[in-house]
């Protein structure tokens, strides 16, 4: 134990996975099977904070990264995720009464939550993201919101608002610490300021050794439980912390809090060092299982694609070998296809390509799209074996 705990600076801070080569970045468009195969590596070793129960990638270097161009992040094209971010904003605009209200997102994507934030809250909104693209915002709510094309600092300090959104942003923040304190600060320059974030729940990654939830753009893990410490932390009081979305993603949501008593309805520390033990204990099993069944099929003269071209896949590939046989990742967003998976090197097609390409298995890369997944492969008349990672 050698490392400095990023969310509590603590020294306590076991590594417990390692791998020697991943892609920088997991979400790049990368536009040929050459450049692909060359894409930066770097190596990821995890290590979990036996104080906390914060997970960090321990050999991070953030001078790699870089978020502004060619990063296609967005799930926004699936069905399954346009309704539940729709019902997410609507239940944070009524829940804290954001209705005419002013909206700080950062971290804000391509910009989807904001607009359909202010488009039901009927008020206006800023978002902050290196990776922001203009055109994909419609004339008509571009009048309601502003978008910075860069990243969240110091800098930015004047940028206020009713409501402080970050949806799967924290993950890639290194310094977690020094980042919370700047939204503490900027929570503080209005009064009833209401902090609403989302990101994964490690805990559910640890327990089922989902090795593919595990990338080098996701420096930073959090359990619900040392999340909640975090915000405790720099003077935010959490009025709740919950799992949604299959229980894939922790909510939380807090305002600035005085001596409050922090909460104890969260897993602790030493929780998540348990996970950790499950993870280590079935690892193994699950990564020579994926090969086995992918092997499997493939000597029986059957294809195999995977489904869902993001990190996911990257990381699902790249554990497994590069060697695996699957020459193919499917995805419904436009903006990949005919682009190629980073460091893996599988080109990405739509999913009307599975017509004539006929897989005997395909991968979906999150279980939660198993039905629309389904539904896509009978409308093309695919009689493909479905499994979800």
């Amino acid at each position: 134990m050698s490392a400095r705990c990023p969310a509590c600076r603590s020294s306590e801070v076991e590594s417990f996975y390692e791998q020697q080569a991943v892609p920088i970045h997991s979400c790049r468009l990368v536009t040929s099977e050459e450049a692909a195969r060359a894409f930066p590596m770097r190596r990821l070793e995890l290590g979990v904070c036996h104080a906390c129960g914060f997970i960090t990638n321990v050999s991070y270097d953030p001078s790699v990264q870089d978020y502004r161009d060619a990063y296609e992040e967005t799930q926004a094209y699936s069905p399954v995720f346009r309704t539940f971010m729709s019902d997410l904003a609507r239940r944070w605009v009524e829940r804290y009464d954001l209705h005419g209200k002013e909206i700080l997102e950062l971290g804000s994507g391509k910009g989807e939550f904001l607009v359909e934030m202010t488009r039901i809250a009927a008020g206006r909104g800023i978002g902050i993201d290196p990776g922001f693209v203009p055109e994909r915002i419609a004339p008509e709510d571009a009048v309601r919101v502003e978008f910075v094309k860069d990243y969240y600092s110091a800098s930015y300090a004047h940028l206020e608002g009713d409501a402080i959104v970050c949806r799967h942003t924290l993950e890639h923040i290194h310094d977690v610490l020094s980042f919370m304190q700047l939204v503490r600060e900027a929570a503080q320059r209005r009064d009833g300021v209401v902090v609403l974030f989302e990101l994964p729940d490690v805990l559910r990654v640890l327990r089922e050794a989902a090795f593919w939830d595990m990338y080098y753009e996701h420096v930073s893990y959090f359990t619900p439980g040392s999340l909640t410490r975090l915000f405790e932390r720099v003077g935010l009081e959490v009025n709740d912390v919950e799992l949604d979305y299959d229980d894939q993603y922790i909510l939380i949501e807090a305002r600035l809090g005085s001596e409050a008593i922090p909460r104890t309805d969260v897993d602790s520390p030493s929780e998540a060092v348990a996970a950790v033990a499950d993870f280590r204990a079935r690892l193994a099993d699950v990564t020579t299982s994926w090969r086995d069944r992918i092997r499997k099929v493939e000597r029986s003269g059957g294809r195999v694609v995977v489904w869902g071209a993001g990190s996911k896949a990257v990381a699902f590939l790249t554990t497994i070998g590069r060697d695996s046989g699957i020459q193919v990742a499917i995805d419904i967003n436009p903006h990949k296809h005919g682009t190629y998976l980073a460091g893996a090197g599988q080109r990405v097609e739509a999913p009307a390509f599975l017509r004539t390409y006929r897989p005997a298995l395909v991968i979906a890369m999150n279980s939660i799209y198993l039905d629309e997944i389904r539904g896509a492969l009978d409308d093309l008349d695919v009689d493909a074996e479905l499994a979800a990672v």
